[in-house]
């Protein structure tokens, strides 16, 4: 489930939609959660086309994390909300792949962002853009 909160939390600061599902990252273990317990991540080059398909990625994904924060909360127990993690993590890792970038540069990107005030401007007008 690393890699799902992951991709939420890059997703949703990517899109300025972090608000929206606060009450799902909440609902998280936070031992679980790779985001709360890394350290500073060096500041990295990514190129254009990089930064471009991150913002591309994200919109989508922003999209079915919407999409599955509401069944999450209409799980009804711990197997239906881990089903429903399941699948969209599932979703979450294609649209990155078919984006042409891999869920860890996909995830050094949004940790990037979050450290980066120039960056994230950078992909937020990108993905307003696209």
């Amino acid at each position: 489930m690393q890699r799902l909160t992951a991709l939420f939390s890059a997703a949703l600061l990517a899109t300025g939609l972090m608000a929206s599902t606060a009450n799902a990252q909440q609902a998280q273990d936070p031992a679980q959660d790779p985001m709360a317990t890394q350290q500073a991540v060096p500041a990295q080059d990514f190129s254009d086309e990089q930064l471009q398909q991150f913002a591309d990625a994200s919109q989508e994904i922003a999209v079915i994390s919407q999409e599955y924060t509401q069944r999450l909360q209409e799980a009804g127990d711990e197997a239906a909300q881990q089903e429903v993690r399941a699948e969209a993590n599932d979703r979450m890792i294609e649209v990155v792949e078919d984006s042409g970038l891999d869920v860890d540069t996909f995830n050094a990107i949004g940790q990037s962002i979050q450290q980066d005030p120039e960056m994230m401007q950078r992909v937020q007008e990108m993905a307003s853009e696209s």
